[in-house]
């Protein structure tokens, strides 16, 4: 290709006054990146949703009037940004209080504690109170399924969970349900997930950036068991089992493993 429609292809433009030069296409929030420059998100999950629904990712572009969210901006020829300034972080620090003012935030029991999307940027912005605080829906926990709870009383509504589901799984068993003020994520009638096209893949606990959905955590009843001289472990190195084991667990060489016993996690999906 000549080098004058390779030059047509790429657009240059300024980010914290740094000058940047990336693909047509590209969203603002994928040239900062590129720049290494850091915007916050929460609903963004790259190359799954993009949405701008959270709005913690807005920057300033001059000549626009008011913040634009970069996760679904594309960039232009010219274009000057701003990602951190006084009144940017003041409006995400308004955005995460009316997000935190609905949740269910008890942090110290939640399974997510410490490595939580939502507490990490609460606690970057120094969100410590609560200005605005929201009436709260009372939520049923879905703990119906084998392998999956899940909890709205924590959601956030980012749809990630949703988008990983479609657009990964192309299952779609989860979907956004209710208008307004009661607006969730939920499933075909609000069935359980145990009575859906669920194929309890995990893709959508992996998605989810705080605690509202979750696997079943047996680590407990699967140490008094292996306690028990009549019990024996089967091993796997599934990316899915591995992803959400939390502990090591040291078997006695005494105890062998088939190589069939890969396909349990066809069954047991976790």
């Amino acid at each position: 290709m000549p080098d004058n429609l390779k030059q047509s292809n790429k657009v240059k433009l300024t980010i914290d006054g740094k000058e940047v030069e990336v693909e047509k296409g590209t969203t603002v929030l994928q040239a900062a990146r590129q720049a290494s420059i850091d915007i916050p998100t929460l609903c963004f999950l790259k190359e799954i949703n993009a949405a701008g629904d959270c709005k913690m990712c807005i920057v300033d572009v001059e000549g626009r009037r008011g913040f634009v969210p970069s996760c679904i901006t594309q960039v232009e020829e010219g274009m000057k940004v701003r990602t951190d300034t006084t009144e940017l972080n003041d409006a995400r620090r308004v955005m995460l209080d009316l997000i935190l003012s609905t949740h269910n935030r008890d942090c110290l029991t939640c399974v997510r504690n410490g490595n939580c999307e939502l507490q990490t940027l609460a606690e970057k912005f120094g969100v410590t109170h609560i200005e605005y605080e929201g009436e709260k829906m009372e939520h049923k926990i879905d703990d119906l399924s084998p392998s999956i709870v899940r909890d709205n009383g924590k959601c956030i509504m980012c749809k990630r969970c949703v988008a990983a589901c479609k657009n990964v799984q192309k299952i779609g068993a989860i979907d956004l349900s209710g208008r307004g003020f009661k607006s969730r994520i939920s499933t075909e009638n609000d069935e359980s997930l145990n009575n859906v096209n669920c194929t309890f893949c995990g893709q959508c606990i992996t998605a989810c950036p705080v605690g509202a959905i979750y696997e079943k955590d047996e680590t407990r009843k699967c140490l008094e068991k292996i306690k028990r001289q009549r019990y024996f472990c089967c091993c796997s190195n599934s990316t899915s089992s591995k992803s959400s084991t939390r502990r090591r667990i040291w078997i006695s060489n005494r105890y062998k493993c088939s190589r069939t016993n890969g396909n349990s996690t066809k069954k047991i999906r976790f």
